[in-house]
């Protein structure tokens, strides 16, 4: 049987995981390890070239059900990643994570930001009806 074996002495751990709790701005979010890495990496990149950009990508709520949340990036990001373990399953989104690192190499070779305030996913909600301004 496959596990996840925290120590000599525990029985395997079957219904936990380690996921990337994202901190920013006075808030969290808690999102799959591939995806934070992947983050912190093009903020990184942004930063080194000037640039920006919006990235929408999957979270885990507190209740477990799923979201997405939105994060801008660049020059000025102070984000803080750490693991930690979870009762849901890890989020994965690998075409997410392949598009941030792709533009994260393409902005370090081209030393300049693609397009400021990029959204990556595109998946910014048209109605805004059920958001108090």
């Amino acid at each position: 049987m496959d596990g996840v074996y925290l120590d000599d002495e525990r029985e395997p751990d079957f219904h936990s995981c380690l996921m990337d709790r994202i901190h920013y701005a006075g808030h969290s979010v808690l999102t799959g390890s591939a995806i934070a890495r992947a983050l912190l990496d093009y903020a990184q990149a942004l930063a080194q070239v000037g640039g920006s950009a919006t990235v929408d990508f999957p979270t885990l709520n507190g209740d477990g059900s799923r979201g997405r949340s939105q994060i801008v990036i660049g020059p000025s990001s102070q984000i803080i990643s750490d693991a930690e373990e979870s009762d849901g399953d890890d989020l994965i989104d690998g075409e997410l994570v392949e598009q941030m690192r792709a533009r994260a190499d393409r902005a370090r070779s081209d030393g300049a930001p693609l397009v400021a305030a990029e959204n990556l996913e595109n998946q910014v909600p048209e109605d805004w009806s059920e958001f108090d301004f």
